[in-house]
């Protein structure tokens, strides 16, 4: 009886994880770190470190509950062709249940001037695949049934594309993840189905408070056809180049703590936790999120006055 009250405990709580996680529309990954991981969110970023760039970044969600989300990406870019254009590569794993999700993209940027005041218009084009891996013998299903399905591997092709206005202390940017209808795992139907198109728009500010400290609020909207906006907001601050803090808010999901620190003129390594502001906090300990920057020129020049 104890063992069968834990298993519809289990179902039972799984299913909440799986309904929350369907009414985001949450089809693609979510980052906390998105100001410092751009690329990831808009190809059209590819380049504009002006230097060899490479961010990794670990992020497990709702620690506590089996099967919850867990993402891993890599990205590397560089500005080519004089600093007209940039290259980069990104790629990302994504589990979720019975799912993960991979996909490598190639991402290439070009750049021009906007106006005589500094400001530069950035298009962003991307292009890859994406493979969706399906295998029936993780977790707890609400349908018995799916135990016995056919294990899947299927690959299909991502096409996106971006645009980033930007200057010395603000930037703004729209970008589609992918044009091309794919199939992706439907955490709520338990079966595979067409993924939605989304759109995302990001943008920040720079305000210099002193010679050693900057703020930057910034923000990042979801869009997905038939679903509600999902919308962070972020107000970080930059103290002597070094460390950075601050705080963010995802509307009717969580609140945020993020913080990172400047090794050396190359190492950025940041960390921040999501502490869940709905009644499913009370079944799970948070959302940890890891990041690595590593760049190749010195910094010094390169963030000075840029907080992006």
């Amino acid at each position: 009886m104890i063992k069968k009250l834990h298993k519809i405990k289990g179902i039972t709580l799984i299913f909440g994880v799986l309904f929350l996680y369907n009414t985001q529309a949450q089809q693609e990954p979510q980052y906390t770190q998105y100001m410092y991981n751009t690329m990831v969110v808009n190809p059209a970023y590819a380049g504009q470190r002006e230097t060899l760039n490479i961010v990794g970044l670990y992020r497990t969600q709702w620690v506590g509950v089996d099967g919850a989300p867990e993402t891993q990406s890599l990205g590397i870019h560089s500005p080519i062709n004089n600093g007209r254009s940039g290259l980069g590569l990104v790629v990302v794993n994504d589990a979720l249940g019975p799912a993960s999700e991979m996909s490598v993209n190639t991402n290439f940027s070009y750049t021009i001037p906007f106006d005589d005041r500094g400001a530069y218009f950035s298009f962003g084009f991307k292009a890859g695949f994406q493979q969706l891996k399906l295998d029936w013998s993780k977790g707890i299903h609400r349908d018995p049934d799916n135990a016995f399905n056919e294990n899947l591997n299927l690959f299909s092709a991502v096409v996106g594309s971006g645009f980033y206005l930007y200057s010395n202390n603000w930037y703004l940017g729209m970008s589609i993840p992918n044009i091309i209808t794919t199939k992706h795992y439907d955490d709520f139907q338990e079966s595979v189905a067409s993924e939605r198109m989304h759109y995302y728009i990001i943008g920040g500010y720079v305000f210099d408070l002193s010679k050693t400290t900057k703020f930057k609020p910034a923000f990042l909207v979801k869009a997905v056809s038939g679903a509600p906006l999902i919308v962070d907001f972020s107000a970080n601050m930059l103290f002597n180049e070094k460390l950075t803090f601050g705080l963010a808010w995802r509307w009717e999901d969580s609140i945020s703590v993020l913080t990172g620190f400047q090794i050396n003129k190359n190492i950025y390594l940041g960390y921040a936790y999501d502490l869940t502001t709905t009644g499913f906090n009370n079944y799970n300990s948070g959302t940890h999120e890891i990041m690595f920057r590593f760049e190749l020129a010195k910094l010094g020049k390169l963030l000075s006055p840029r907080f992006f």
